[in-house]
């Protein structure tokens, strides 16, 4: 296990121990603050820990959303393969074709 990292979420100090690196466990309590503290300024809700589940709440919809684009590209690709390799098979039946008749 790594060393404890220090790290401030809206205003309030905790250490996190974790597998990841210090900079990756900075970079995410970080991105969690902004969060919080965005909607601290565009809500109308003050208590902390409402803040943290409506961050929270944000942070998986962009996580669900990515997945799903990911998905959609992933589909894209298998699909822009299997005709890849369409086109190459009869590319190559009619190469097989051609010089088997010669």
């Amino acid at each position: 296990m790594k060393e404890p990292v220090a790290v401030e979420i809206a205003g309030q100090r905790y250490v996190v121990r974790s597998e990841a690196d210090e900079t990756y466990v900075r970079t995410l309590a970080s991105y969690l603050d902004e969060q919080i503290d965005e909607l601290r300024q565009t809500s109308k809700v003050v208590a902390t820990q409402k803040l943290a589940i409506l961050a929270a709440l944000n942070i998986a919809d962009e996580l669900f959303r990515e997945r799903r684009k990911r998905a959609e590209l992933e589909r894209q690709v298998r699909e822009k393969s299997r005709s890849l390799l369409a086109f190459l098979d009869g590319q190559l039946a009619k190469w097989s074709r051609k010089t088997t008749t010669k």
